[in-house]
């Protein structure tokens, strides 16, 4: 397998897991795109409301892929004081079983990670109110960004998989792609799209979504050692 191609399965696997977490935390993130869409426009037409829940939701995916590549790029110092080959072996395998949990808890087979948003159910409720409010003189763009900084359990478990991917890069790729599958979810939540949420919250969508991101997980734990090292550029041997 090539490095393109182990950096498309990482994008495919963020973008799986993003489109999982958006059949979950709609609720409070469509609460806040909403929110943000009416006070940063309020008296704009529906083009410029669109435009203005575009940029917030580009500040939320810049957020949530530079944090995966920072995490991303720490976990890969991790292995460097043991025998690289191995200790990557593991934090791959590790990563490669959250994505498989991820799966299962999508199916309803796993405990849901619904839970850990309890944390931060708060901190979200007082963002949907105050997040564009204190921000109205600003940048729907930064107001994106600090919606990304937001407590999620499913955002947890992505930046999770995304510590233990290798790398810089296919940590980067696995938040982008997580950002850009709650994007469908999130923008018909913020417009009331009932028919779209109701398709994304069948139990058809979470059969197919929770088995292919388990399929990835597995596909993931059996690409060969070379093939990693060759996109973390580290030695094979």
């Amino acid at each position: 397998m090539t490095t393109t191609a182990l950096s498309e399965l990482s994008l495919a696997g963020g973008v799986l897991a993003g489109f999982a977490s958006s059949l979950h935390c709609v609720g409070m993130c469509g609460g806040i795109a909403a929110s943000l869409t009416m006070t940063l426009s309020p008296s704009a037409g529906n083009a410029d409301r669109i435009r203005t829940l575009m940029l917030a939701q580009l500040g939320r995916i810049i957020a949530y892929t530079a944090a995966g590549a920072v995490l991303a790029a720490i976990g890969s110092q991790v292995y460097f004081g043991f025998d690289r080959g191995e200790a990557h072996q593991v934090l791959r395998w590790v990563g490669a079983s959250v994505l498989v949990y991820i799966g299962l808890s999508v199916l309803g087979w796993a405990p849901s990670l619904a839970g850990l948003d309890r944390v931060g159910q708060r901190v979200q409720a007082f963002a949907g109110a105050r997040l564009g409010g204190g921000l109205q003189a600003g940048s729907p763009l930064l107001a994106g960004l600090v919606w990304g900084l937001l407590p999620c359990g499913m955002v947890y478990a992505a930046l999770f998989y995304a510590l233990l991917s290798g790398g810089p890069v296919s940590g980067g790729l696995i938040m982008l792609g997580f950002g850009l599958g709650t994007l469908p979810a999130v923008t018909a939540a913020a417009f009331g799209m009932s028919r779209f949420m109701g398709l994304a919250r069948s139990t058809g969508t979470r059969w197919l979504v929770g088995g292919l991101i388990i399929v990835l997980g597995f596909a993931s734990a059996a690409i060969p050692w070379r093939h990693i090292a060759a996109l973390c550029g580290l030695p094979s041997g």
